[in-house]
């Protein structure tokens, strides 16, 4: 019974319960709200870019993870090398695909990391990896393998390091004590052997983007990093998300309301992914954004996810029906990639 339903009985129902019987509601039906309206949908356009998970066990745990990663955290298990290179074979075959995104958990954790970077540089496609860049980055296989493979392919390798905020106090407020200092020499490492990066920041410290770039612009200056603060893809800021949300959900009126466009999302051009603990094969998903709810997996080959059809998605097609689809992309303006 719904929340009308339950008024319209005549029930004195507590305001909390009612609010708690419409949240429950929201984002269940794959094609219609909990208020009865068309639910939106984003098509595959183009796939510009595919992400491997390299697995969820990450070094520290953050306060609000946007995939719950940390040192326990294995539910979605290291990707081995050969699984990886199956389907970067896969989407160089389709010969639109420009980008490959590694993400976590940390990157760097997984064993086979190194190869799995090689073989994405080695045919050509430009790499952008997700990274905290503190101890696991830092060990001194790695670091050489990082040079090695910047001397051969600098201008594709891009390393995104995750610096929440431009103050150690509210970086650490996400990210754990002592995480500032390792991160900053991490980030001072890379710029110093002049590997391309960038910085990954959140939104949730009620500061206007100006602000926010200003005060990244200062940090960046002191530290002499090639990263230009204006530059929306050298200095990402992403919204927060928030387990908890209650905000509206996305029918198809909302991209005239929002004046944006299904081709604005992040599904629309990418892809992602993962391996399950205990699966025997990789799946795909629709995003970086919705690594465990298996009502989106779309198939173990990026052509099978291309035709996928049923569940929470059309053929080629995702509909949103996630809170994530809502707060992060649509409402929140963020991106991965």
């Amino acid at each position: 019974m719904d929340s009308e339903a339950l008024v319209k009985e005549g029930l004195r129902v507590p305001a909390e319960v009612l609010d708690a019987v419409a949240l429950a509601q929201k984002f269940q039906d794959p094609d219609w709200t909990a208020k009865g309206e068309r639910r939106a949908m984003v098509a595959l356009e183009r796939l510009t870019t595919l992400w491997i998970n390299t697995g969820t066990l990450c070094n520290i745990t953050c306060r609000n993870c946007y995939i719950e990663s940390s040192p326990t955290n294995d539910r979605l298990a290291y990707m081995t090398a050969a699984e990886a290179i199956t389907f970067l074979d896969e989407a160089k075959a389709l010969s639109e695909t420009e980008e490959i995104g590694f993400t976590g958990g940390e990157p760097f954790l997984n064993p086979e990391f190194l190869i799995m970077l090689e073989a994405a540089l080695d045919r050509g496609f430009s790499v952008l990896v997700l990274t905290n860049a503190m101890l696991p980055m830092q060990r001194p296989h790695i670091k050489a393998g990082l040079l090695a493979l910047n001397k051969r392919f600098g201008k594709q390798l891009t390393l995104r390091v995750s610096l929440d905020h431009f103050t150690q106090e509210l970086h650490e407020v996400e990210r754990g004590a002592a995480t500032w200092s390792k991160t900053l020499e991490g980030i001072d490492w890379l710029a110093a052997n002049g590997v391309n990066i960038a910085i990954a920041g959140r939104t949730c410290w009620h500061e206007d983007d100006a602000t926010a770039r200003a005060g990244y612009a200062a940090l960046i200056a002191v530290h002499g990093w090639s990263v230009t603060p204006s530059d929306r893809k050298q200095l990402v800021l992403l919204p927060e998300m928030d387990a908890g949300y209650d905000g509206p959900e996305i029918t198809t009126k909302c991209w005239d309301i929002l004046h944006k466009s299904p081709s604005d999302m992040m599904c629309a051009s990418s892809r992602m992914v993962v391996k399950r603990k205990g699966a025997d094969r990789p799946v795909v998903l629709p995003c970086t954004l919705l690594p465990y709810d298996t009502a989106f997996e779309m198939g173990e080959t990026l052509t099978e996810a291309a035709r996928a059809d049923g569940g929470m998605f059309a053929i080629g097609a995702v509909k949103l029906c996630h809170k994530n689809c809502a707060k992060f992309c649509v409402l929140g303006g963020g991106s991965c990639s």
